[in-house]
């Protein structure tokens, strides 16, 4: 499968929760058998760990089909590009969508400033760079900068070597941003 094809699957499934048409493919026990012997997702998935973005519920897709990465504010630190690049590389996953969200709180926090107590502060570092490229633009800043974080950690994966840059550059792997509506439940692509 291409990248492409498998983004119109993601889409499609993601017209039908929008819609209210949920299928729940693979959610049978027969598919639970069959992915126990192994799995071959068609993509992976980079979203928030904000409890209201399911990859699998707002692409309505089921058991086997999405290799999934949540972090909050959708970033990207060694731990997850090495699993992005397993789901790559390994299970020859032909897409990798970064999903982010409107009103998201890592990209919010972000964005307001202030000292982040913890380990909260590596998230803050990691999406300043969105917030800073986006300041003084015209319409919500915080859309504004959560477009820009998506497609900032897009442009991370395009050129991490040697895995995915090199699948990118031989046509094997499809990289694309996403924005999902809270509201409506539409994803709407970023490219």
């Amino acid at each position: 499968m291409s990248g492409e094809a498998a983004l119109r699957l993601l889409m499609e499934g993601n017209k039908r929760y929008a819609s209210e048409r949920c299928e729940h493919p693979n959610h049978q026990a027969g598919r639970r058998l069959a992915v126990a012997k192994g799995q071959h997702p068609f993509a992976i998935v980079l979203t928030c760990a904000d409890s209201r973005v399911a990859p699998e519920i707002l692409f309505d897709q089921g058991m086997g089909d999405l290799f999934v990465h949540r972090v909050a504010g959708n970033i990207v630190d060694d731990a997850i590009l090495g699993s992005i690049e397993y789901g790559a590389e390994h299970l020859h996953a032909p897409l990798v969508v970064v999903l982010g969200h409107e009103r998201c709180g890592a990209v919010d926090a972000t964005l307001k400033g202030g000292t982040a107590p913890g380990h909260i502060g590596s998230l803050v570092a990691a999406i300043r760079p969105a917030v800073v490229a986006t300041k003084g633009r015209p319409g919500d800043a915080l859309d504004n900068a959560v477009r820009a974080n998506v497609l900032q950690v897009v442009e991370q994966l395009k050129g991490s070597r040697p895995i995915l840059a090199e699948l990118v550059e031989h046509g094997r792997l499809t990289i694309v941003g996403g924005r999902y509506d809270l509201e409506t439940g539409q994803v709407e692509i970023l490219r």
